[in-house]
């Protein structure tokens, strides 16, 4: 046989292999969102490549797999707007993520060490397992709990709600502000508490959740939860004569477009799908299209199509020096885009948070400014009249959050300390610089060919 045809059948192969994959836009395959990723993460997406670094705004599949290391923190943002949050020295899996022909969600994940906190929202087109040794519970209704895997026990801690766990000595309820801790050999012996042993990274885990729903709005925009908390926080929608809602995230410069910052990946049965380094960054690149205006910079448009699930960034009336974004030619690789400087946008000088224009929210974490909008509003009035900023048309409307009422720090505990609350963290007076981010865009450093 020669060497041709021995190559074509090899490629074949791979193919068939990669087909056999379940695709994004298969309706019964799912994804949900890495949607805080704090230090040494590294994620096996079940591609046959092992372990790798993992990066924000990576899609969780069905067979995934996450890990963190020491100082290192995740967090996982479901459809209904339930998270998981994991803790340094926690691994953890993801053996179904499907859509039953009822329409229902079934997610099942394994925690297989370390501490994970769950807050499930409840929904009722979701069916919600996790399993831990032997043991495993199944959640119908909303509970907020903590399980925590040692070496020969684990135990589950509920914040919220009521949970059954399914242990081998038969059915064990765990109510509200009570614990129980199982033996991992299967002996069946467990214990009761009634009451709750703090842990040090319950502080994060309150943050988050108060993050979540200081910024969650009516989200009639998507019949989806996650991501949202993300978009009101770092921009705000507009209504535009002639487009309709649309959304533009809060210090965007003129040269500023959605794809300065973020990834090509490749996945099996779906190709090359871009990942957004932003932390509001989900969502947009997802669903709907990326529409320029003259004059007002990029907005996403969200569209009313949300059955389909976009890998390669959508962009509609885009100006005629824009290079539009494209992935590698060859499969298999993960190229990085990083056309701003990395630099964090947003450092503390004397107790002054100095945030740059052009940064689109880049390295804002998440609730870490007050008032973002405001900041941003600062911005544009402090730039050059040359353009360097960029600002929502006049005749449009737009529809912003209140004032946040305090800071959510979101700075990772070091040593097992917890951050600090809200209550007690000063919230740091906003300075602004517009001069960064305000040249054209380039193609140098990216696939933008």
């Amino acid at each position: 046989m020669s060497t041709r045809r021995l190559a074509a059948l090899s490629t074949l192969a791979a193919l068939s292999c990669w087909l056999a994959v379940p695709s994004f836009a298969d309706s019964q395959a799912r994804i949900v969102r890495l949607s805080q990723v704090d230090g040494d993460v590294q994620i096996d997406r079940n591609t046959g490549q092992g372990y790798e670094k993992a990066f924000l705004n990576l899609p969780i599949t069905q067979g995934t797999k996450l890990r963190t290391g020491q100082d290192a923190r995740a967090e996982i943002e479901f459809e209904d707007g339930s998270t998981l949050r994991i803790t340094p020295g926690t691994s953890v899996e993801f053996p179904e993520l499907a859509r039953r022909d009822s329409g229902a969600r079934a997610s099942s994940l394994e925690l297989q060490g370390g501490t994970a906190y769950l807050n499930f929202k409840g929904d009722k087109l979701e069916e919600f397992t996790v399993a831990f040794g032997q043991d495993r519970l199944a959640l119908t209704n909303p509970a907020h709990l903590r399980i925590e895997l040692k070496d020969a026990s684990a135990t589950v801690a509920v914040f919220k709600g009521d949970v059954e766990v399914a242990s081998s000595s038969g059915r064990v309820k765990v109510e509200k502000k009570h614990s129980a801790t199982f033996a991992l050999a299967g002996t069946g012996n467990y214990t009761l508490a009634n009451n709750l042993e703090p842990d040090p990274y319950d502080e994060w885990d309150k943050q988050l959740d108060r993050y979540h729903q200081q910024y969650s709005v009516s989200n009639s925009f998507s019949p989806y939860a996650y991501g949202a908390s993300d978009l009101s926080y770092y921009g705000s929608f507009y209504n535009i004569p002639g487009y309709g809602m649309m959304w533009q995230p809060y210090l965007v410069g003129a040269g500023w477009d959605p794809f300065m910052n973020g990834a090509w990946m490749w996945y099996p049965g779906a190709g090359y799908a871009w990942i957004s380094a932003y932390p509001w960054g989900w969502t947009p690149y997802r669903y709907g299209s990326w529409t320029y205006l003259p004059a007002y910079g990029w907005f996403w448009q969200p569209g009313s199509t949300w059955a389909g699930w976009n890998t390669v960034p959508r962009i509609t009336n885009a100006p005629r020096t824009f290079s539009v974004p494209r992935p590698p030619a060859t499969p298999g690789r993960t190229l990085a885009v990083n056309r701003i400087a990395p630099a964090g946008p947003v450092r503390e000088i004397k107790n002054q948070a100095e945030v740059r224009s052009g940064s689109a929210g880049l390295g804002v974490a998440r609730g870490s400014v007050r008032n973002l909008g405001r900041v941003s509003q600062q911005i544009e009035r402090s730039s050059s009249p040359s353009g360097a900023s960029m600002h929502a048309p006049p005749t449009a409307s737009s529809v912003r959050l209140p004032p946040a009422s305090s800071r959510v720090s979101s700075s990772s505990p070091r040593g097992g300390a917890p951050a600090r609350s809200a209550a007690s963290a000063p919230m740091a007076s906003p300075r602004v610089s517009g001069g960064s981010g305000s040249s054209a865009p380039s193609s140098h450093g990216g696939p933008h060919r």
